[in-house]
């Protein structure tokens, strides 16, 4: 096991990932910017390193003064939490040639699932099921007309190196897939520096749905079920909810059995999601994220186990605590993501939360980095905390959660707790009746 583990991130994560390491009795390290200096994390830390002014690419992406941090406080792995640099395949190289260990997959599967292309193809090859689409990268208008024609329109044009909804154009009709190809490729050059994109089948009321994994770093995987991540706004996950409402056993077998049985052959290492799109009874892959999700703790709602100390665990050589047989899913869980945003602009809430009050009570969670007094920089992203609800059943779960979103009191900014309060009194919510475009059309409807 790890002596000292650098944690490389910021916010709730960081304190996710340190309370899992204290739990295991291992040494923390934090690296944080100026602006995060009175950080919750940074307070808790047995450690802590300053990298770098506020801006992410100053420190937190900054990988020379990680390495640095990890070289004077003598910290022997380095657990990425999500975002930053939780998927750069160079980081997790670099953190090698320094014989530090990168609690993650290996540089080569996070290239393999970062390309979106290389992804689909990899997926097909494992037998997962995927979209009907292009093969690899469209460039010329007559190539996309001729496999749009042949899988049939809509047709939805994706950046091959991007995320986000960033690069990401619907075709209805050939008048508009020329507009929508340029316009896709001009997005993607310039928010990931590579206008390489492909075409896929448009599903025209799909869920999302995404199947958590673990491969064992020896040649074994499990899975430990799914998540209904549905409901979105401009393709940000806003709601998480496990198991999905869409689902019976015998679909949540079949899916998870598939994709276990590709991260073994792939020959993975620690925690990934794959993420289809679900529809009329069939799974459709569209990505693979490498790395630990925003809404795991859904998942270790309903299973009663921790995913960072599997991750820790798997990355120290030690294998999975558990086999497939041993993995029960139990009840139902939800989470909400608070951010600092106005409830119907969405419009970021920077400044100094003047009184924060959780809620509590069985099967209550709040992952939150925030306290009274606490001053949300400007600089990164706005969420703030998680809510997470379990109950016997959905109909428990949601009970539930609309008594703990009452007591949740955060004053001083605006946050987007009154959305939620309004969608768990909703019929749509309450019967699990909804799909990836429905809380877009909701919120256009208040507007």
């Amino acid at each position: 096991m790890f002596q000292k583990i650098l944690i490389a991130n910021r916010g709730e994560i960081a304190l996710r990932v340190l309370r899992a390491c204290k739990e295991l009795g291992i040494q923390t390290v934090v690296v944080h910017s100026t602006a995060d200096a009175d950080a919750m994390h940074v307070r808790l830390a047995d450690e802590s390193v300053c990298i770098g002014p506020p801006p992410s690419r100053d420190s937190y992406l900054n990988i020379h003064q990680i390495v640095a941090a990890c070289e004077i406080t003598g910290a022997d792995a380095v657990h990425p939490g999500y975002g930053f640099l939780s998927e750069n395949a160079k980081f997790a190289d670099i953190l090698a040639a320094h014989n530090i260990t990168f609690i993650g997959p290996s540089g080569d599967h996070i290239r393999i699932m970062g390309d979106k292309i290389e992804a689909k193809r990899t997926a097909k090859r494992l037998g997962i099921p995927v979209v009907p689409g292009s093969d690899g990268a469209v460039t010329e208008e007559k190539e996309a007309k001729r496999i749009a024609a042949e899988i049939g329109y809509p047709v939805i044009i994706k950046a091959s190196a991007g995320g986000g909804g960033r690069g990401m154009k619907v075709a209805h009709t050939e008048a508009d897939l020329e507009i929508a190809l340029q316009t896709a490729r001009s997005e993607a050059g310039a928010a990931f520096g590579d206008d390489a994109v492909y075409i896929e089948k448009y599903l025209e009321k799909p869920r999302h749905i995404e199947v958590q994994v673990f491969g064992d770093g020896f040649g074994g995987g499990v899975h430990f079920g799914e998540r209904d991540c549905s409901l979105q706004r401009r393709h940000q996950k806003v709601w998480e909810e496990a198991n999905s409402p869409a689902l019976n056993a015998e679909e949540r077998s079949r899916i998870g059995g598939i994709c276990a049985k590709a991260i073994a052959d792939l020959g993975y290492s620690g925690a990934g999601t794959i993420e289809f799109l679900y529809e009329n009874g069939e799974f459709y892959f569209i990505e693979m994220n490498t790395r630990l999700q925003v809404e795991h703790p859904v998942t270790e709602a309903i299973t009663g186990i921790d995913l960072v100390h599997e991750q820790i665990r798997v990355a120290s050589g030690g294998g999975l605590s558990v086999k497939q047989e041993d993995i029960k899913f139990n009840g139902h869980a939800i989470e909400c993501r608070i951010n600092a945003e106005d409830p119907r602009t969405f419009t970021p809430s920077p400044g100094t939360i003047t009184h924060f009050h959780t809620p509590g009570g069985l099967g209550i969670r709040v992952d939150s980095g925030v306290y009274s007094g606490y001053k949300i920089p400007p600089y990164y992203d706005s969420l703030i905390g998680k809510l997470i609800v379990h109950g016997r059943n959905r109909v428990e779960c949601m009970m539930r959660l609309r008594r703990a979103l009452d007591e949740f009191v955060v004053d001083g900014i605006k946050t987007t707790l009154p959305l939620f309060r309004d969608l768990v009194g909703n019929a749509d919510i309450a019967n699990g009746d909804y799909d990836i475009h429905w809380l877009e059309k909701y919120l256009a409807k208040g507007e």
